[in-house]
């Protein structure tokens, strides 16, 4: 029965991407691979499957744990191969559109990604035959409108922590003391002891602008952004950012140090997401702690850090030779149980409703508590070397002292330049 189950589904999978605009020769393709495993199953045969799927350096031991068990769990419907390969979410797009016939038949990404790869066609909309409707109604409304375009859904919601907020040492800090980051640097500097923050980042530099109500997006062409950092009080946000990175209690950090300083003990707090809790709870033990991100100083007045949400997805390249099999793994990979067991060895906050209810943990806590001032990352490409080059400048202290007004009138220009 589920053997029959599977070949309905894969079946149905090859008709619908020929409904749904997939090319002809993946839904051809796709037609003679389940009429194979048709007349292999008339015969006893079982087909033979290979599929491809790419995650962080981080995940590969879960990765292979999930699929090891989804090869156990279809032996008598497929001879699987799943080989699991490196590839950071964050560049992934980069990657995939490089070849997207070369890449992989399953891969996470950050949701940002989602319109670019959409629009090169390299992933494969999910279709009401593959359980199409459970996977809008078992994620949280907001990974699912994350992972949508134009009323389709394009990938499946993977987690719902992609976001940022503050590690701190309880045995450092109080509760009281992470509200303010002007107490944290005090504190910090006194000790000899250091707050990370990743500066030269337009991930993170985004925080201090949007906190002081100052926006930037996408525009609605899709591709090209709007900014308006260099209008009031922009150049005084950057003067409060300067004055930061000058204080010795502070150091800019990039993601990829964080742990190194975190180990070495340099370090008392960080600004970093939950890929990095399990570090801050193996350095600091019971006393690892999470919060929300810290009000800075702008013009006298405290006013609270802003940041971007976002969600990891895993979506089907369209050039998957084996889309329909692809799309169940991509399923599988997100369902209740395997939400649940990324959670325990990653850290990593559920996207998965029922799997959310069981997961708990400070860096979880913290992500909702900084959702109230957190927006979803939706930024064109021209916007990642304007604000790291004003970030680079920044977290060195302004060394040549250009004027401030200067410094944010060149970002947003570079910013929101046309796309060539």
């Amino acid at each position: 029965m589920k053997k029959a189950i599977a070949l309905t589904l894969a079946g149905a999978m090859a008709l619908s991407l020929a409904a749904c605009g997939g090319s002809a020769s993946v839904a051809a393709s796709e037609s003679t691979a389940q009429s194979g495993a048709a007349e292999s199953t008339a015969t006893g045969a079982i087909e033979d499957v290979t599929l491809t799927m790419w995650g962080a350096e981080e995940d590969q031991d879960l990765l292979r744990q999930i699929s090891d068990k989804f090869i156990e769990e279809n032996k008598d419907k497929v001879n699987l191969t799943i080989n699991i390969g490196v590839q950071s979410e964050s560049e992934c797009k980069d990657t995939v559109l490089n070849d997207p016939e070369a890449a992989a038949d399953v891969y996470a990404f950050a949701d940002d990604q989602l319109n670019q790869l959409v629009a090169a066609g390299a992933l494969q909309e999910i279709p009401a035959e593959m359980n199409l409707e459970d996977v809008k109604t078992r994620n949280s409304p907001a990974s699912v409108d994350a992972a949508t375009i134009d009323g389709k859904l394009y990938a499946y919601p993977l987690t719902a922590d992609n976001g940022y907020f503050m590690f701190y040492d309880s045995s450092f800090y109080t509760e009281e003391d992470v509200k303010s980051l002007d107490t944290m640097l005090e504190k910090a500097a006194a000790a000899g002891k250091k707050v990370s923050m990743d500066l030269a980042n337009g991930w993170y530099l985004y925080s201090f602008y949007a906190g002081a109500g100052l926006e930037l997006g996408l525009n609605e062409d899709g591709v090209t952004n709007f900014c308006n950092w260099n209008e009031a009080p922009g150049a005084d946000v950057t003067q409060a950012i300067i004055d930061i990175a000058k204080n010795p209690g502070f150091v800019s950090l990039k993601d990829e140090s964080f742990t190194g300083e975190l180990k070495a003990g340099n370090l008392v707090a960080g600004v970093n997401g939950t890929w990095r809790a399990n570090d801050a709870a193996e350095v600091w033990g019971d006393n690892y702690a999470a919060c929300k991100l810290p009000t800075y100083t702008l013009n006298g007045e405290q006013v609270q850090m802003a940041s971007f949400s976002g969600f990891k997805l895993i979506g089907v390249n369209r050039h998957s030779k084996n889309v329909g099999w692809a799309m169940m793994l991509a399923d599988y990979v997100t369902n209740e149980e395997n939400e649940t067991l990324r959670f325990e060895m990653r850290g990593q906050g559920p996207s998965n409703l029922k799997a959310l209810e069981n997961a708990a943990s400070p860096a979880l806590t913290a992500v909702v508590a900084q959702s109230e001032f957190a927006s979803l990352q939706r930024v064109g490409n021209n916007f990642w070397t304007p604000a790291e080059s004003l970030g680079s400048i920044l977290a060195k202290g302004n060394a040549e002292g250009k004027d401030t007004q200067a410094l944010v009138d060149e970002a947003v220009a570079g910013i929101t330049a046309p796309v060539a």
